[in-house]
């Protein structure tokens, strides 16, 4: 089956956050996601699921043990299984990405910041 945001399933996030479910298996999570700017999400880290974030539009700041990295439309990063992290969007325009995940990160995210 062909997916889109149209026809995914939808959930919103955060402060105004939103995420189309293009894949939604257990081996396999595959999201779209849409941030408003000024937005953030909470540290958190997965035990078992390595991520890939793929900017589709703006600029996405993701804050990585520490460390903090720019990433611009088309560019990608992953992160590691155990790595503290959080993705923030500090420009003036929404940001849309993908977010890859294997296996799913679903009953796999410890917050650190509630």
């Amino acid at each position: 089956m062909i997916q889109s945001k149209q026809n995914s399933e939808h959930y919103t996030w955060g402060n105004g956050c939103d995420s189309w479910v293009l894949n939604g298996s257990s081996n396999l999570s595959v999201k779209q996601e849409k941030m408003p700017a000024g937005t953030a999400e909470k540290l958190h880290f997965h035990e078992r699921a390595e991520q890939v974030f793929y900017i589709l539009k703006g600029e996405a700041m993701l804050y990585i043990n520490n460390e903090k990295f720019q990433v611009k439309t088309g560019e990608s990063i992953s992160i590691q299984p155990g790595s503290k992290h959080f993705i923030s969007n500090e420009s003036e325009d929404e940001i849309e990405f993908l977010v890859i995940s294997s296996p799913s990160t679903y009953n796999d995210r410890i917050e650190i910041e509630k």
